[in-house]
């Protein structure tokens, strides 16, 4: 289901782009097989590494397969829209216009265009986002407090080592108090890995480097990830809160499992756990890496939820399904009751379908302020 699913913007390709363009069959037939080829990424990544999380070619190749991929999906919508428009005209005129062979060339070109632009902004070391942010009840100490949160780096055959040190000394050139990494890290088994995600050991702050699990550290053996990121000098927070103090003052950031324990029998997500015994009257910033339950987070009393996990839509328009599948949260700032939330448009991406357009990654930094 999920390849027929990927397979049908190629399906629009084939038959309503190609199929009319006045070229020579044999012409229309071999770009359609090359645009099937290209359509079935996700099909071949199961074949490299058993999952269609982690494709396992060299990056060159990743980076065609996104692009024609991506070229693939622009110009199916580019197709629906041409067509809707069709239907539009002929409901007025009873008759559906010629299209000109022009426009589809100009739609091909525009969809490639697009795509190269999409991956580009996709796989760069993503620019520094800084936002000041206002705390009730932050202690004197805290003000000026200065965080960073890296989300869905999403480490694999695109996001590289080689990237990971790159995001690494952008962030260390901060000279943050603390670091915060709300999950979907990796993409791919701990053997496999294991080189690619080391310069994430290289992180350093003042109150160190704290983690949560996301989503896809779930589909490659979670145990093993969670035993493996202390020894790069990650705390883990599965459903537990750290206590940062400055004098007299004190700040709780808390941390929990991701949603998707839930199908692996790993250990579920539980704020009451994560805040248990925590000091009252402190307030209290919550690392969640998906958004969809941060209501339930603001009747505990949390100031602030830190999340990633929906990349920010990725796609401009895209992010309004992205919103419908996240309880509405998908980038930027909401208020949820007197809690803030923080969706982050995350600082890699799956590497499945890596384009940006209109939604840029980021590298966040916060700065605390006194409420």
């Amino acid at each position: 289901m999920f390849h027929l699913m990927f397979s049908l913007p190629w399906l629009i390709v084939a038959t309503r782009f190609i199929a009319p363009l006045p070229w020579p069959l044999m012409v229309k037939v071999l770009l359609a097989a090359f645009l099937l080829v290209a359509s079935q990424y996700h099909l071949f990544s199961r074949f490299t590494s058993g999952s269609v999380f982690a494709p396992e070619f060299p990056r060159p190749l990743v980076i065609g397969f996104n692009l024609f991929f991506g070229a693939i999906v622009l110009l199916a919508m580019m197709q629906v829209a041409l067509d809707l428009v069709s239907l539009l005209i002929f409901a007025v005129k009873w008759s559906f216009p010629a299209v000109p062979a022009e426009v589809r060339y100009t739609m091909g070109i525009a969809a490639v265009l697009l795509a190269s632009f999409g991956i580009s902004q996709a796989i760069r070391v993503p620019p520094l986002k800084q936002i000041e942010v206002v705390i009730p009840g932050l202690a004197p100490e805290f003000d000026g407090y200065r965080m960073v949160q890296l989300t869905d780096m999403h480490i694999s055959r695109l996001f590289t080592g080689g990237w990971a040190a790159a995001v690494v000394e952008k962030t260390n050139a901060l000279d943050a108090d603390l670091i915060v990494i709300t999950g979907d890290l990796i993409d791919g088994s701990l053997d496999i890995r294991r080189e690619d995600i080391a310069p994430l050991g290289g992180l350093t702050a003042r109150d160190g480097v704290l983690t949560v699990p996301g989503n896809h550290e779930y589909f490659f053996d979670i145990d093993r990830w969670l035993g493996h990121f202390p020894e790069i000098n990650m705390r883990i927070l599965a459903n537990e809160h750290a206590v940062i103090e400055r004098g007299e003052g004190r700040l709780i950031v808390a941390g929990v499992t991701d949603l998707s324990a839930r199908s692996t029998g790993a250990l579920e997500p539980d704020l009451r756990a994560a805040l248990r015994n925590a000091p009252a009257d402190v307030p209290v910033i919550l690392l969640d890496h998906q958004p969809r339950l941060a209501h339930r987070a603001a009747e505990q009393g949390v100031a602030l939820q830190l999340s990633g996990h929906t990349h920010g839509g990725m796609i401009r328009g895209l992010d309004q399904i992205v919103a419908r599948a996240n309880n509405g949260f998908v980038s930027g700032f909401y208020q949820v009751g007197d809690m803030q939330l923080y969706v982050n448009n995350g600082t890699g991406l799956w590497p499945g379908f890596a384009l940006r357009i209109g939604v840029p990654a980021e590298l966040t930094e916060f700065t605390l302020r006194r409420g």
